[in-house]
């Protein structure tokens, strides 16, 4: 199953939100940033729930006027965050080890309202892996924040 979104619009972030919903046991969040509170309300409702979840994001971007970064590590997230001068500018989540999303979708407001943006959702295994593989290889190189 692969489906495919595109902002600006609802489309994108009701997919983000609606895959978060769904999590039952682990979450891998890698973002350049997140500032959209409806994402962040799901994301809190999955640890409520037990969800394993761990986020990795970029340094810069966590003073952004909106930025949910460091509200999440003061509420006792896991968060990594890139330290280097480039940015980590990924945007892919993985659901159970077995759903991938990814695509140039912000996890933003205005990647929302008013950004040309687009999500992949996808149950491929291949895609799971491989970027849980990649998730795996930040988390041991960033530092936590």
């Amino acid at each position: 199953m692969e489906k495919l979104y595109f902002s600006p619009g609802m489309d994108c972030l009701k997919a983000i939100i609606e895959n978060i919903n769904n999590a039952k046991k682990s979450l891998r969040i890698c973002v350049f940033t997140i500032t959209d509170n409806r994402i962040v309300r799901a994301i809190e409702a999955a640890k409520y729930r037990g969800v394993d979840i761990k986020i990795i994001s970029d340094n810069d971007k966590r003073f952004d006027r909106g930025s949910d970064i460091i509200y999440l590590a003061e509420k006792d997230y896991d968060i990594k965050i890139d330290l280097t001068d480039a940015h980590m500018h990924h945007k892919f989540a993985v659901i159970d080890k077995k759903i991938t999303i990814t695509g140039s979708y912000n996890w933003t407001r205005s990647a929302e309202k008013i950004n040309h943006e687009n999500v992949l959702v996808s149950d491929s295994k291949y895609l799971a892996k491989t970027y849980l593989g990649e998730f795996d290889k930040l988390w041991g190189e960033l530092k936590s924040l």
